[in-house]
């Protein structure tokens, strides 16, 4: 399900990225979304052993597959803000 979570979230923020204004840097986001998503696409690639190929329950730290897939998009917004900040204060110290 964490595949699912990832890929509704790449096609949700390209799909706002066309109409959004560039200050908002949703390339960036999204790129980073997309990243995931194929990275969790060759994960269950690779670790397909046969049976149902998305999973609602994990056997890790994080049983449910929902919660895990939107505790890997935490990160991800989480340095697109860095990004938005940083940038924001450049360019109030090169507006001087």
């Amino acid at each position: 399900m964490w595949l699912i979570t990832s890929f509704i979230a790449a096609v949700a923020v390209t799909a706002i990225w066309i109409f959004a204004p560039k200050k908002y840097q949703l390339g960036f986001l999204g790129l980073m979304l997309w990243g995931l998503s194929i990275m969790v696409l060759v994960d269950h690639i690779l670790g397909y052993e046969g049976g149902a190929f998305v999973e609602m329950e994990t056997d890790g730290l994080i049983p449910n597959g929902i919660i895990l897939g939107i505790t890997m998009l935490i990160p991800i917004f989480i340095i697109w803000e860095i990004s938005l900040i940083h940038v924001k204060l450049k360019g109030k110290l090169t507006s001087r």
